[in-house]
């Protein structure tokens, strides 16, 4: 699929939600409301555009890259990010553990590496470079270098099997990379999305703020929603959206997890507005940035669970309730007949009139 462009259909169908709804009643009467799960439910039919929507094979791909922005005095504490994967490939984070038990397939996707990391049968190469550059004296990448990575994020989506991607991204620094690219692109304080909580340490925010602000300066010209990318970072932002544009082009279930992944929606979004219908938000942690993330695509994550975890880890744990409400329309039996899948009056929406995926669209979500 060309990185200029992709085709994205709404998921818009009123006759296939009533009807999706109305099932959802019958069975109501039987078994009682099952609250949260039913709306779930119809956004799972329109996404496949069915009345029986059958996920299949779900992937978690984990995003991974270092940023120039570390070394400009970006306080960091723990692991290098090339330390957190090699501990998501070994199975030491709960994150590996969960994917498995909850059958998910579990990718890692090298995207910018500051270091080179030995084979491992699931841990994918696709680095852009050793690490972006510092977004502070200058772009974190080229243009080219954005779109090659956004590629990259299409190829991997489309050789996936099933059809639910979960995207997570990790590294040191992604967070506040991520912050720069949602804040320029949807008017948001740079401190609502860098303050971790109230907790964070008043010296590690003010000297945070002092790096980000500068870059943030550094590029205030910049509006084109590529161009924003390619002077925040990073490249596993980057990949991500990629990934995103051809799962959704596909009408494959988007599980997006963390504040990198929410940039790269915004981003995707930007690109190619339906590209939200398709998603689903889960969270790991209680980042209050992550908290204005989400307002931004007036959403809630599945779960709240108190976590301080990887991005990631919240969609391993919110599978199993997405797989349930799917199963509400196709595997709950209340004496219908198998029936049809979609509607008798129900056509197929066409792709007649296709929502192109242009890169230099400012469409917000």
């Amino acid at each position: 699929m060309s990185v200029q462009r992709s085709l994205i259909a709404p998921t818009a169908h009123p006759r296939l939600e009533d009807a999706l709804r109305q099932k959802l009643q019958h069975r109501a009467e039987t078994a009682g409301s099952l609250g949260e799960l039913e709306p779930l439910a119809v956004r799972l039919g329109l996404i496949q555009n069915s009345l029986k929507p059958r996920l299949k094979s779900p992937q978690l791909v984990v995003f991974a890259g270092d940023h120039g922005l570390v070394v400009d005095g970006l306080s960091t504490r723990g692991d290098s990010t090339s330390q957190q994967v090699t501990h998501l490939l070994a199975g030491r984070l709960p994150m590996a553990v969960f994917s498995f038990i909850q059958g998910m397939g579990l990718t890692v996707v090298d995207a910018g590496l500051a270091e080179s990391m030995s084979p491992y049968p699931s841990l994918l190469q696709r680095k852009i470079g050793f690490g972006t550059r510092s977004a502070r004296s200058g772009p974190a990448m080229s243009i080219d270098q954005a779109h090659a990575a956004i590629r990259a994020g299409m190829e991997i989506a489309d050789s996936l099997s099933g059809n639910v991607l979960a995207c997570a991204g990790i590294g040191v620094g992604a967070h506040e990379s991520a912050s720069l690219v949602l804040s320029r692109l949807a008017d948001i304080p740079l401190r609502d999305l860098t303050i971790s909580g109230p907790d964070m340490p008043p010296d590690a925010l003010a000297q945070t703020m002092v790096v980000l602000q500068s870059t943030q300066g550094r590029h205030r010209d910049v509006t084109d929603p590529v161009e924003v990318l390619a002077a925040f970072g990073g490249f596993e932002v980057a990949t991500m959206v990629g990934a995103m544009l051809v799962a959704a082009s596909k009408r494959h279930l988007i599980m997006v997890d963390g504040l990198p992944a929410c940039a790269a929606l915004l981003v995707a979004a930007r690109i190619s507005a339906p590209v939200t219908d398709y998603v689903v938000f889960c969270r790991s942690h209680g980042h209050r940035g992550l908290d204005h993330a989400l307002n931004l695509f007036r959403a809630s994550a599945l779960l709240e669970l108190g976590m301080e975890s990887t991005d990631g880890t919240g969609s391993t744990l919110a599978w199993p309730l997405v797989h349930s409400a799917a199963a509400l329309l196709t595997q709950v039996a209340e004496g219908e007949d198998a029936g049809p899948t979609l509607p008798s009056t129900t056509t197929l929406p066409t792709l007649d009139t296709p929502v192109e995926a242009d890169f230099g669209s400012s469409t917000r979500p």
